[in-house]
């Protein structure tokens, strides 16, 4: 393990073995002193723990004796209903194990930073689950992450080698923007997300793709970046809309600004998908309802806080968390797309 390395994460167990050059279990003997072990490997142990400065996680000792613990949720906002999924899964996982959820949301009131550093200042919290509303990891973060588990939901941070519980976003978006190619549309506007997220990031790449392999130049598909809020949607929406000639199609990276552009047709008198279609991305459960159904991306939002909770449980019962691929993104087809009424 390199030095760049273990400033990203506290060093394991498994680390001190391979860097001892003996199994774990002759590690666990040595810290615990819990087993015979040659005096030369003993050293070879301890010498290994100075140099990764490598700390047993009480935590994960807590977990296996079954005492009380708790993790940490922190969610950019619950009136999101994808966000809401997730806690729920991982609420669901966590009840599972009799593990308590501290749940953290910022408010108007208080700094994000602050409040995420009065939960770490908790002794009781054992680890946390990390929702970024940003794409960027605050300081009480990434100064948790240097000393304790950290799991990512629905997001990846560059530069920070932290287990993240993420679904095949750029191949469901690559569907639903193929979908309105299929149709005949040329004329696309995007309605993005924050273009600092690794979603809005990988939605996007999607999207070019599906306007490449279609023959239409992806720089000449203007990209309208929101916040992920419905207001966001239907304010971007109408900017999309003014240009000549309008656009056709309307591919929205949530199904939150979605539905905003929905409103703003709506209000404008265009009718859905006649004179506008419009794809969204999540599949909340209001997109199957409203009128027209909403085309969308379905994410397994609950599943994916399901994951998430398990792997913390993993890296703080065994030091390292179970594997975690992508959880798969599949392509809603309702009625909110129909060929253009012209295609020139």
């Amino acid at each position: 393990m390199t030095q760049s390395d273990r400033r990203r994460r506290r060093p394991t167990m498994k680390d001190v073995a391979e860097h001892a050059r003996v199994s774990v279990s002759t590690v666990s003997y040595v810290l615990n002193d819990s087993g015979p072990v040659a005096p030369e490997r003993r050293n070879r142990v301890l010498d290994a723990v100075r140099v990764l400065e490598y700390s047993p996680n009480e935590s994960a000792r807590n977990l296996k004796r079954r005492s009380a613990s708790t993790i940490g949720m922190i969610v950019p906002e619950l009136t999101n209903q994808f966000f809401a999924m997730v806690t729920e899964g991982v609420q669901r996982a966590a009840s599972e194990r009799d593990v308590l959820v501290v749940l953290v949301v910022p408010d108007a009131s208080e700094e994000p930073e602050e409040k995420q550093a009065k939960l770490l200042r908790s002794q009781r919290i054992d680890g946390v689950i990390y929702l970024s509303g940003t794409g960027s990891m605050p300081a009480s973060i990434y100064e948790l992450a240097r000393s304790g588990p950290v799991v990512l939901v629905d997001e990846q941070i560059p530069g920070l080698d932290l287990p993240a519980v993420v679904c095949a976003a750029r191949k469901g978006a690559r569907e639903a923007a193929s979908l309105v190619m299929e149709h005949g549309h040329r004329r696309v506007a995007v309605i993005g997300g924050p273009p600092s997220l690794w979603t809005a990031q990988q939605r996007l790449a999607g999207y070019r793709e599906a306007f490449a392999w279609a023959g239409l130049d992806p720089d000449s598909v203007p990209v309208f970046p929101g916040d992920y809020r419905q207001a966001s949607g239907r304010a971007l929406a109408a900017q999309a809309l003014a240009a000549e000639p309008r656009p056709t199609a309307l591919v929205c990276m949530n199904d939150l600004m979605a539905i905003g552009a929905m409103e703003h047709c709506r209000e404008a008198g265009l009718r859905i998908p006649e004179d506008v279609s419009i794809v969204g991305f999540d599949d909340l459960p209001v997109s199957a309802l409203l009128t027209p159904r909403l085309t969308t991306v379905r994410q397994p939002a609950h599943d994916m806080g399901f994951r998430a909770a398990s792997a913390l449980f993993d890296l703080l019962e065994n030091d390292e968390s179970g594997a975690i691929g992508e959880l798969p993104a599949t392509l809603q087809v309702r009625d909110s797309v129909c060929p253009p009424r012209s295609r020139t």
